[in-house]
C-alpha cells in the first residue's frame, strides 16, 4: 500500500494518540518491524503521527504500549486492519510484559 492509501484507510488518525493530522504530520509504522520479518502489507502497517512514532522509537510495539496505556487503548480501538496473527503476537507479548512488570491483567483482547 502507498502511504496516502494507508492514511486514508486510517482516516488520517494516529492509532496511538487518536488525533487526526494532515498527511505531512503522519508516518507509517510497522506493527512487526521489517528487521524482524515484517512486510509492507496493509495488515502490518498503521498510521502514526510523527510525535508518537518518535516516542515509540525503536522499542517493540508491546513495550511501547505497556508504557503508554492511552496508546494501548487507542491502538485496540483504531488499528482495525492489523492482521490477526500480529494481534495475537502482540497480546502474548503484552501478557508476558505485564507479568514481568508485576501486572496481572490477563483479560481477553480483541
Amino acid at each position: 500500500m502507498k502511504r496516502e492509501e494507508i492514511f486514508e484507510r486510517d482516516e488520517w488518525r494516529c492509532v496511538y494518540c487518536g488525533e487526526q493530522f494532515a498527511a505531512s504530520a503522519l508516518t507509517v509504522d510497522h506493527v512487526q518491524p521489517q528487521v524482524r520479518g515484517g512486510d509492507n502489507s496493509g495488515g502490518n502497517v498503521v498510521t502514526a503521527c510523527a510525535t508518537c512514532n518518535f516516542r515509540k522509537g525503536h522499542r517493540r510495539l508491546a513495550e511501547f504500549l505497556l508504557d503508554e496505556p492511552a496508546a494501548l487503548a487507542n491502538f485496540r480501538q483504531l488499528a482495525r486492519h492489523v492482521w490477526p496473527r500480529h494481534i495475537r503476537t502482540l497480546n502474548e507479548a503484552l501478557r508476558a510484559g505485564a507479568r514481568r512488570a508485576g501486572r496481572h491483567d490477563d483479560s481477553p483482547r480483541r
